[in-house]
């Protein structure tokens, strides 16, 4: 029968959890901003990494009797630390801030629906088409641009817009 760890199963087991833990986050990170951003709709990577991380770090440490709440509050610190890093050099870098979290995609501009970017975000003309019945227009001809966000969640630019600033970052617009 395994020991029960309640308090403190000794160094060994954090230093563990913290090299296993900002590898995995680090891992996850990249796997899930390879996989696109419709993979998490309304949420960065880093976002859904920590919110399922810490979720699962707890649900372990509630469930499984060799995780010792040093353990588990190592990971969350981890966890939680890497989390603050992230955020803070992403306000600083615009490369890092880049690698971390997509850019906003044009899908549909000025009366055309672009194929390219349709397809490497994985969105259908139709699906467009509901997210400008969604935002109340019933015609294409009101519509400018429809954007893929960053965070998953797409944009729609009526044509009526006095200034276009707010889509100076986009590829294609200058």
């Amino acid at each position: 029968m395994p020991k029960i760890v309640f308090f403190f199963g000794g160094f060994e087991p954090i230093l563990r959890v913290i090299v296993v833990g900002t590898l995995a986050y680090l891992s996850l990170l990249i796997l899930l901003r390879v996989s696109g951003q419709r993979t998490l709709t309304r949420m960065h990577a880093f976002d859904f990494v920590i919110t399922i991380a810490i979720g699962s770090t707890f649900g372990r440490l509630m469930t499984a009797k060799g995780v010792s709440l040093a353990e588990s509050v190592t990971a969350f610190l981890v966890l939680i630390a890497l989390q603050y890093i992230f955020s803070w050099i992403m306000v600083r870098s615009s490369k890092f801030a880049y690698w971390v979290t997509a850019t906003p995609s044009l899908l549909y501009f000025r009366g055309n629906f672009l194929h390219k970017a349709m397809k490497k975000h994985r969105v259908s003309r139709d699906e467009l088409l509901a997210i400008v019945r969604q935002n109340k227009i019933g015609s294409l001809q009101d519509v400018d641009a429809i954007v893929l966000e960053s965070a998953g969640t797409f944009a729609v630019i009526r044509k009526d817009s006095s200034d276009y600033s707010a889509m100076s970052n986009l590829p294609g617009i200058h």
